[in-house]
């Protein structure tokens, strides 16, 4: 495909999305708004977004919502009360909404991330992890995906990381440093997507680790100079696959 007509593809299907064409205009994360105080943001996204893995997300982040909404839950989302609790506690607490599905396996996996953060400052939450990288995204995947990665368990791999990068700038407002860093999260709809624009061959749709890189790493260079960082393709190629790939249409 030549680069110019790709371009042009890839710049309609933004206006689609602007427009509203593409459908699914509400996503998994608007669940949470209007319900989740912007300064709890932060701690919400990211301890559920570890929680995000081969699940329905919409269900995901609904469940979220109620366990929020819920005040006898809403304590899992403290990451120093969560790391510090009985795990039978948490555990109960995480699936009395079904925010854990798996009653071993996910608990577990949120008291660590949980530990992870309130570990990382004084403040003891997402923010002051944040501050403590500068918000620049070279820091923080530094400390979450290699220095501490046994901390980070599911948010350190690379789709939900850089997922959760975009998650934060879009829902909480987190102005990041080296923005162009955020590489696309190769899911499902996101496979399929890239290869109906002919970047990929249909042989990434087995959606192996090494197929989900191997698509992140052509949207670098397909957008390379572009202007446009891969993330910001992301959610019209989602909606885009979810709705069954309308034709693109100026």
């Amino acid at each position: 495909m030549r680069t110019e007509l790709f371009l042009e593809q890839i710049r309609i299907l933004l206006q689609m999305h602007a427009n509203g064409l593409l459908g699914g205009e509400v996503m998994p994360e608007d669940a949470l708004l209007g319900i989740v105080p912007a300064a709890e943001l932060p701690n919400v996204l990211t301890l559920a977004m570890s929680l995000n893995y081969q699940r329905n997300a919409y269900a995901l982040w609904q469940a979220v919502a109620k366990a929020y909404i819920d005040k006898s839950t809403r304590w899992v989302f403290d990451p120093q009360a969560a790391s510090a609790s009985d795990p039978v506690e948490l555990q109960t607490a995480l699936l009395l909404h079904r925010v854990a599905l798996q009653p071993n396996r996910h608990p577990v996996i949120w008291q660590r991330v949980a530990g992870g953060i309130a570990r990382s400052s004084a403040n003891g939450d997402v923010a002051g992890l944040i501050d403590a990288a500068q918000s620049d995204i070279a820091i923080l995947q530094n400390i979450i995906q290699h220095k501490r990665k046994s901390d980070f368990p599911y948010l350190s791999g690379p789709k939900i990381f850089n997922y959760w990068l975009y998650v934060m700038e879009s829902y909480a407002g987190i102005v990041w440093r080296s923005r162009e860093l955020i590489t696309i999260a190769p899911d499902t709809h996101i496979l399929q997507a890239s290869v109906k624009l002919g970047i990929c061959s249909e042989g990434v749709l087995n959606g192996t680790a090494e197929d989900r890189h191997y698509v992140a790493e052509a949207w670098e260079t397909a957008l390379r100079g572009s202007g446009l960082a891969p993330i910001d393709v992301h959610t019209p190629l989602w909606l885009w696959s979810r709705a069954g790939f309308p034709p693109l249409i100026a």
